[in-house]
């Protein structure tokens, strides 16, 4: 599974952006699929998750209500939607992709190490300016 993230650039806070992630494959194979973003000189973290069906999302605190993931499985893509941006936003991002059983609630799911994601795209970076 090749993925490739793209999507960023320079907005101003309080602007949006809208992230894509291909898939090389159809999304729809069961494929959880994570965004995580690294800013400079901090470790990477988690920015949300989607189950393959796309109906159990789940995002960061430091992001709720203010971005959003969708999938389109049909042409084997992944969005994150990001909308009243802060600097503090600026990193980064990756998507990321991992096979899980259906049964896995997706709270667990959000809780699992960047180690269990085994695929990983290129990154897209995201400036926010203030």
């Amino acid at each position: 599974v090749q993925l490739q993230a793209s999507g960023g650039g320079l907005v101003q806070a309080g602007g949006s952006l809208r992230l894509s992630c291909a898939a090389s494959v159809r999304t729809s194979r069961r494929l959880t699929m994570g965004w995580f973003r690294q800013a400079p000189g901090k470790e990477r973290e988690f920015v949300g998750v989607s189950k393959w069906s796309g109906d159990h999302t789940i995002l960061a605190d430091s992001v709720k209500g203010r971005f959003t993931i969708s999938r389109d499985n049909a042409n084997n893509g992944v969005y994150l939607q990001m909308d009243s941006l802060k600097p503090e936003d600026t990193a980064v991002y990756y998507c990321a992709a991992v096979r899980v059983p259906n049964q896995v609630h997706i709270s667990t799911i959000a809780l699992m190490p960047l180690e269990a994601y085994d695929y990983w795209g290129q990154g897209t970076l995201v400036t926010v300016s203030s």
